[in-house]
């Protein structure tokens, strides 16, 4: 039973805003095949994260985890920062 509750998804991403009181948007960018013409389609995928420490910046690269809501639009948690925007 333990080993269920931490097989968790991860995402990474870049933040998009950090405007919000600890929270940040991470837009996750994914490809996906067409499946009818096979043609590979770029998305995109917008979450909001909360960033306890209010540490992330616009442009970071950042690693976030699925956890409980903790708002009406927040259902992930920041783990890390990859990489810092230049």
């Amino acid at each position: 039973m333990a080993m269920l509750r931490n097989r968790r998804k991860e995402k990474v991403g870049k933040v998009t805003s950090n405007k919000s009181d600890k929270t940040v948007t991470v837009m996750v960018d994914y490809r996906a095949i067409h499946p009818v013409y096979g043609k590979f389609l770029k998305t995109t995928t917008k979450f909001m994260a909360h960033d306890e420490e209010n540490a992330c910046g616009i442009g970071d690269v950042v690693r976030i985890m699925e956890t409980r809501p903790l708002s009406r639009k927040k259902r992930w948690r920041l783990v890390e920062i990859i990489e810092r925007a230049k």
